[in-house]
């Protein structure tokens, strides 16, 4: 007998389309990111594209559903990328894709209330990500953590029932950390394993300190995803040992799988992701194989159980 396929969330991917919309990392040229040699990406990546590599998978694994993380779009117009997101998932064609969208907004910014009403707009709207660690190292050096304009805003996501996605760099640690702890009632999701962004020593030390405090937050899941930022050559052995820390600390129920497409695709296909992680985790049982692959993604980012239920 055919084993059943293995339906998966996809909880972190993003579509571009540079002939619509303005990104400027990708269309200005090289500017500083934590993607290197990401010039293969400049060409546009839409539902199309994602649902020919999800077929990839098929029949073993088959993608149920997927959450679209802000693309670093125009950062003078934070809404427009969301509206864009909202009409390809209501094109028949599509079948909802992206079924939930994680926008992008300045907290720091006196306009974030206007802001997060226009995204809130949107039936597909789940949550933000603003990037802390974006011009961390840049000049002038910038960390909207230091910033009382957003820390004062902070709090409208749970007011907007908004969850944040959490991506900052290992020196950021203490002040993410009274963050989370100053805002029970929001949803963190730190994105690619908390991004251990070296592979030095002392920098793993330091993340695997902030993800202990972390996971001692209820409030706090992650993503086990984007190895390639960190680990080119990754495989299976590397998501046992990043994404195991991750399970280890935070128990499978705070834990979900993303592919980080199309970005991920400098290192490896859409079916090697998934194949490498279906590998990684193969001991688990499996209520929690399908917590890890599905059922933790539907809940943190409020999807319906599958396409059939919208």
């Amino acid at each position: 007998m055919t084993p059943p396929a293995t339906k998966y969330v996809d909880a972190h991917f993003h579509l571009w389309d540079l002939e619509k919309n303005y990104y400027p990392w990708l269309s200005d040229g090289d500017r500083p990111s934590v993607v290197k040699d990401y010039s293969s990406l400049r060409r546009n990546y839409l539902v199309a594209d994602f649902d020919t590599d999800a077929q990839s998978l098929a029949p073993a694994m088959v993608r149920e559903s997927a959450v679209h993380i802000q693309a670093e779009h125009d950062p003078s117009d934070h809404v427009r990328e969301t509206a864009w997101l909202q009409s390809l998932a209501d094109e028949p064609a599509s079948s909802g894709t992206p079924q939930a969208i994680v926008a992008n907004a300045d907290l720091a910014s006196a306009d974030a209330v206007q802001v997060l009403e226009a995204h809130c707009a949107f039936r597909n709207t789940r949550g933000i990500r603003q990037a802390l660690h974006r011009r961390l190292h840049g000049s002038p050096r910038y960390d909207p953590l230091d910033s009382a304009m957003f820390q004062a805003n902070f709090g409208l996501l749970q007011r907007f029932g908004l969850s944040f996605d959490l991506q900052f760099f290992q020196e950021q640690g203490e002040g993410v950390a009274a963050l989370v702890r100053k805002h029970p009632g929001v949803q963190f999701i730190l994105t690619h394993c908390g991004m251990p962004m070296s592979t030095d020593s002392g920098y793993l030390a330091l993340w695997r300190g902030n993800m202990r405090t972390l996971s001692t937050f209820d409030n706090v899941a992650v993503k086990i995803s984007g190895f390639g930022l960190w680990a080119p050559q990754w495989d299976a052995s590397t998501v046992r040992e990043f994404g195991g820390l991750c399970i280890d600390l935070f128990g499978v129920s705070r834990c979900m799988l993303a592919s980080n497409f199309p970005v991920e695709r400098i290192h490896k296909g859409y079916a090697e992701v998934w194949r490498s992680y279906a590998d990684a985790f193969a001991d688990l049982s499996a209520h929690e194989r399908e917590a890890l692959f599905a059922a933790n993604a539907r809940r943190f980012y409020r999807l319906p159980h599958s396409k059939d239920d919208r």
